[in-house]
């Protein structure tokens, strides 16, 4: 890939692929090596992409089996850390009912969360999360049901506590 179209890539989904990899880590130095692992490929791969819709599902979908790899490595699953790993919030929220949501969309299954995540984030149709995440439409709308679940669980235990 020639140096302006990667530069724009960057700059452009950057923070599409950051926000992927905060989704699946939950931890800001992980997710940064994802980022960096993806344009790295990114850099590396000799695909031709044919438009820019298909260069950024390329991204979300390298993002996610990143992210995937990293967290499922031996070494992750059996590292103690140093100490507590930081709450991430990868975007801004302009009040505290959208921060206290994302706060229990992270607490999701990571299969819920991306799905979750790419629909309401991102704005990904079920057909299309169902291409990106190379799963059937049906599965992809279990999973979307089953995180609405989960999610309205989580908050509504949050707000019992708050009462």
């Amino acid at each position: 890939m020639e140096q302006p179209r990667y530069a724009a890539a960057v700059d452009a989904y950057g923070n599409t692929v950051y926000r992927i990899a905060c989704s699946y880590c939950k931890c800001r130095a992980d997710a940064e090596d994802v980022v960096q692992n993806v344009f790295l490929k990114l850099l590396q791969t000799d695909t031709e992409f044919q438009d820019e819709k298909h260069l950024k599902r390329w991204l979300i979908r390298v993002a996610a089996n990143e992210a995937k790899n990293l967290c499922g490595s031996f070494w992750k699953k059996h590292m103690v850390p140093l100490e507590d790993s930081e709450t991430i919030q990868p975007f801004e929220f302009r009040s505290q009912k959208n921060s206290e949501l994302y706060e229990a969309v992270l607490q999701l299954p990571h299969r819920y969360r991306i799905v979750i995540h790419l629909y309401y984030y991102e704005d990904y149709s079920v057909r299309e999360i169902a291409g990106i995440l190379h799963l059937r439409e049906t599965t992809v709308q279990t999973q979307l049901m089953r995180g609405r679940e989960k999610l309205k669980e989580i908050l509504k235990e949050d707000w019992q506590h708050e009462s």
